[in-house]
């Protein structure tokens, strides 16, 4: 039987050595935690396209599909339910508009932080990924049996 995975999309945003996480806020999963701002894809969306929304949903800014570039891809099992997910942290060329908090709701609060001095709690993929990020690694593997 194929193995059916979820896609998630994460924007990291760099900027002079500080990347922006938000503080997970009304949430089942990783409350209180800090995490890239992220999202799922939509029915009929490609990864580029949902990105794309979720950048313009949660911050109010605007960045065309073509100033997305792929810099990790991590295969993650979730020990809480068991499901096989594909993350897929996009960083911005380019973009327009001015960050804001557009999803108050839902994010607590929304800051830079030195990316060797990550806040705590942070979602445990996400400092994975981060950490592999700026070691210049393209994928990593995360919950899966040995």
């Amino acid at each position: 039987m194929p193995h059916t995975l979820g896609v998630g999309v994460h924007l990291v945003v760099i900027e002079n050595g500080r990347v922006l996480l938000g503080q997970r806020a009304n949430t089942t999963y990783a409350e209180g935690h800090w995490h890239t701002p992220a999202g799922h894809l939509e029915a009929g969306e490609s990864v580029l396209a949902g990105m794309a929304r979720e950048a313009d949903e949660e911050l109010g800014i605007t960045i065309r599909e073509e100033d997305l570039d792929l810099v990790h891809t991590l295969h993650h099992l979730d020990a809480d339910d068991g499901a096989g997910r594909l993350q897929l942290f996009f960083t911005p060329c380019a973009y327009t508009g001015k960050i804001t908090n557009r999803e108050p709701d839902k994010c607590a609060a929304l800051r830079f932080w030195p990316l060797d001095g990550l806040p705590e709690p942070i979602v445990g993929y996400t400092a994975d990924a981060l950490a592999r990020i700026t070691a210049g690694r393209p994928l990593s593997v995360v919950g899966w049996p040995a």
